[in-house]
C-alpha cells in the first residue's frame, strides 16, 4: 500500500513590479510553511517605442525558480501556481507566438486615452457597468491606445501576464477571473465579460481565452519544462488568484466573525473591504473605489494608493541607503509636518521622486522637506493618511463598519508605517503575513487538491501558523483629521 504523504509541496510563482520569487509552500493538516527557493530581478526596459517588460527574462527566472524549488523537495511538486501584477498582457499571433514584449503599465501610451473613451462611453456608465476605478493604465485604455497598431491587428490571442507564463509552461490558454476583473471589461455582478462595454468601444472579447476560476486546473508542465527544471512529472499547474492582490487578500488572517479592513502594501497600497456584492454608486465612482473580484464570490472593494513606490524611488535616488537607519531617523522627525496626496498621478512615473515630493509640498504652502529623513517621514505620514481616508471612505460607501485593520505584504516590515496607520485610523492594526500573496497562492493550490477547506478555514490556518504583530493606536486622531482637511479640504 502506498503511504499518503502528510505534507504536500506547492510552488508559488509570485511576480512583482521590481522582482519575482518562486516560493515553496509546504501544507499539512495543521501546518503551513513557506521557503524562498529563488529570487530574480524584474527590470523593465525603455526602448525607442516605449517602456516594456522583459518577459523572456521573467520566464527564465520562473524556470530557474522551479528548478530551485524542485531541489527543496526531491524534484516532486504537487502543483505550481502563478500570480503577478495586474492589467498588462502579451499578444499572440495565429501560431501562438508572442508579438513583442508586453507594454509596461507606466508607459505613456495611455495619456489622454481615457477622455477619448469617455466621449463614447461616459465615465459614469462605464463604472456602473464594470465597477472599476479610473486608472490610466487599465487594460481597457491600453487596448484603445493600441487600436491602430499592426501588433494588435495581427493578434489572435491576448493573455494577461500570469496566464501568458502559464501558457508557456503548459501549452494551455485561459484567463483567470480575479486578474480579468482588473481589465475594466468584467461585470462584477455576473462575474463574466461585459459584452456591452466591449461592443461600444470596439474591443474584441474573442481575443481573450476562456475564463478560469481560482482553483481550476490550468494544465500540466510540458515535457521540455520538466527536462529544463529537473522536476518529476506529472506536475499540474493550478489557476490561483493570479492578481497578486487577490492572493494577498485571501491570506488576510481574519477571524470568521471579525469586521475588518485590509491594506495590501508593497509598491502599491490597496486599501479596502471584502464584500459580498459590488458597490456601483456614483458616489463610489467619485471616490475612485474599485470592485475587483476575489475568491468564493467575494468582491475586493478598494482604493489604489501609490504605496511604497514613493519611498522606493527616493531610496534609489539617494543611492540605496540602509533602510533601517533611515526609518529610525524618520521616526524622530515631527509628525505631519508636511503631507502629499499619495494617490496623485504626478508620482506615477519613475525618476526625481525626492524633488517631486518637495515641489508638491512647496506648491501647497507646507514646509518643504529637505533631508532624506524628512522626506521619508513625509511619505510615511502621507501613506498613513491615505490609508485612513480609504478605510473611512470604504466603510461609509459600503455601509460596513470595521473594528480592525489588517496589513499584509511587504509593508508589514515597516513598523513605523504600521504604527502610523494605527494612529491615523484610530483602530488596531494587525500586521502580517509579509508573504501574503505567496501564501494565498499556495493555499488555493492546496485547497484545489483537498488539503484545505473554504476561505475561513484557510484564514484559520494562517492565524495558527503565521507570526502576526498588533499595533494599538496612540494619541488623538484629531491631528490626523486636521492634516486630512489641510490636504483635501474635507
Amino acid at each position: 500500500m502506498t503511504a499518503v504523504r502528510a505534507v504536500h509541496a506547492y510552488a508559488a510563482v509570485d511576480l512583482g513590479a521590481s522582482s519575482g520569487r518562486v516560493m515553496v509552500g509546504r501544507v499539512g493538516p495543521d501546518s503551513l510553511e513557506l521557503t524562498e527557493a529563488h529570487r530574480f530581478p524584474n527590470r523593465p526596459m525603455r526602448v525607442p517605442e516605449g517602456l516594456r517588460w522583459d518577459i523572456l527574462a521573467l520566464y527564465a527566472g520562473v524556470l530557474d525558480g522551479l528548478r530551485a524549488a524542485g531541489a527543496h523537495c526531491d524534484g516532486r511538486l504537487d502543483s505550481v501556481g502563478i500570480d503577478s501584477w495586474a492589467v498588462d498582457y502579451g499578444l499572440l499571433d495565429a501560431d501562438g507566438a508572442l508579438l513583442g514584449n508586453p507594454v509596461h503599465y507606466r508607459d505613456s501610451r495611455t495619456e489622454g486615452i481615457a477622455e477619448k473613451v469617455w466621449a463614447t462611453l461616459p465615465a459614469e456608465e462605464l463604472y456602473a457597468a464594470t465597477g472599476l476605478q479610473y486608472a490610466p493604465f487599465n487594460t481597457l485604455y491600453q487596448l484603445v491606445a493600441a487600436r491602430s497598431t499592426d501588433q494588435l491587428a495581427h493578434a489572435r490571442r491576448l493573455l494577461l501576464v500570469p496566464d501568458l507564463l502559464s501558457y508557456w509552461l503548459t501549452g494551455e490558454q485561459g484567463t483567470e477571473l480575479t486578474n480579468a476583473s482588473t481589465t475594466q471589461l468584467i461585470d462584477p455582478r455576473t462575474r463574466d465579460w461585459s459584452h456591452e462595454v466591449a461592443s461600444r468601444l470596439g474591443i474584441d472579447l474573442g481575443l481573450f481565452a476562456p475564463l478560469r476560476q481560482p482553483g481550476d486546473p490550468a494544465g500540466v508542465l510540458r515535457a521540455d519544462v520538466l527536462e529544463e527544471t529537473g522536476l518529476k512529472g506529472p506536475v499540474p499547474v493550478t489557476a490561483v488568484g493570479s492578481h497578486d492582490t487577490a492572493s494577498a487578500v485571501a491570506a488576510v488572517p481574519a477571524g470568521g466573525s471579525q469586521r475588518f479592513a485590509y491594506i495590501s502594501t508593497g509598491t502599491w497600497s490597496l486599501a479596502g473591504l471584502e464584500l459580498a456584492a459590488p458597490v456601483l454608486t456614483e458616489e463610489s465612482r467619485a471616490a475612485n473605489f474599485t470592485n475587483e473580484l476575489g475568491l468564493d464570490g467575494t468582491v475586493r472593494y478598494l482604493r489604489n494608493i501609490m504605496g511604497l513606490w514613493l519611498l522606493q524611488e527616493c531610496v534609489r535616488a539617494w543611492g540605496e541607503p540602509e533602510l533601517g537607519a533611515l526609518l529610525l531617523d524618520a521616526a524622530e522627525v515631527p509628525a505631519l509636518r508636511s503631507v502629499v496626496d499619495a494617490g496623485d498621478e504626478a508620482f506615477l512615473a519613475p525618476g526625481r521622486m525626492p524633488e517631486r515630493i518637495a515641489e508638491a509640498c512647496r506648491a501647497s504652502g507646507q514646509p518643504v522637506p529637505a533631508s532624506p529623513a524628512e522626506i521619508t517621514r513625509c511619505i510615511l505620514d502621507s501613506l498613513a493618511l491615505a490609508h485612513r481616508r480609504a478605510v473611512e471612505d470604504a466603510q461609509r460607501l459600503a455601509d460596513q463598519p470595521v473594528d480592525v485593520v489588517h496589513i499584509v505584504g511587504g509593508g508589514t516590515r515597516n513598523a513605523l508605517l504600521c504604527q502610523l496607520t494605527a494612529d491615523a485610523c484610530g483602530l488596531p492594526v494587525v500586521a502580517g503575513p509579509t508573504e501574503a500573496a505567496a501564501l494565498g497562492n499556495v493555499l488555493v493550490q492546496a485547497r484545489a487538491h483537498g488539503l484545505v477547506g473554504d476561505l475561513p478555514a484557510m484564514r484559520r490556518l494562517l492565524i495558527r501558523t503565521q507570526p502576526l504583530t498588533r499595533y494599538e493606536p496612540r494619541g488623538d486622531t484629531a491631528r490626523w483629521h486636521e492634516a486630512q482637511v489641510r490636504l483635501t479640504g474635507r
